[in-house]
């Protein structure tokens, strides 16, 4: 099974357990503790618990990008979904990473009416909030990535 969610930390993870069984317990229905950690696993592509657990426990802190995970947000402004296909985590800056994203559809990043550019492949720097530092001229990220 491919796994393509951005994976949060073991303590979002087990977060995510209790708000479920508050919930379907708000419902009337009974879960137990397990049963919903094992619902989450499956939420995120996994057979079960042990193996997300162990998935989870064996990368960095924080790790929020993969290779093939599905992205959306916003390139200089305009709207995009791509895949990831090239991630480095940057040496000397904390929580930031070089991504390399392919857009499903082109975007054109120019704003004038009588041109137009499109970009299809870009590299950018993220942090860990998936925006970059550089902005465009009306003080916005030139990318942010939604969650």
């Amino acid at each position: 099974m491919t796994h393509l969610a951005p994976l949060p930390a073991l303590e979002g993870l087990k977060d995510q357990a209790k708000r479920l069984r508050a919930a379907l317990s708000r419902g009337g229905e009974s879960l137990t503790h397990s049963r919903a950690l094992e619902l989450v696993a499956a939420q995120y592509g996994y057979r079960d618990w042990n193996t997300l657990h162990a998935r989870v426990g064996n990368r960095g802190a924080f790790d929020p990008y993969r290779v093939g995970a599905r992205v959306r947000g916003f390139y200089l402004g305009q709207p995009f979904e791509a895949s990831i296909l090239g991630i480095e985590a940057l040496p000397g800056e904390a929580d930031r990473f070089r991504l390399v994203l392919r857009f499903d559809q082109p975007v054109d990043v120019v704003t004038f009416e009588s041109f137009s550019a499109f970009r299809q492949r870009v590299s950018c720097r993220v942090d860990r909030t998936g925006r970059t530092l550089e902005k465009t001229s009306d003080g916005r990220p030139h990318v942010e990535l939604l969650w």
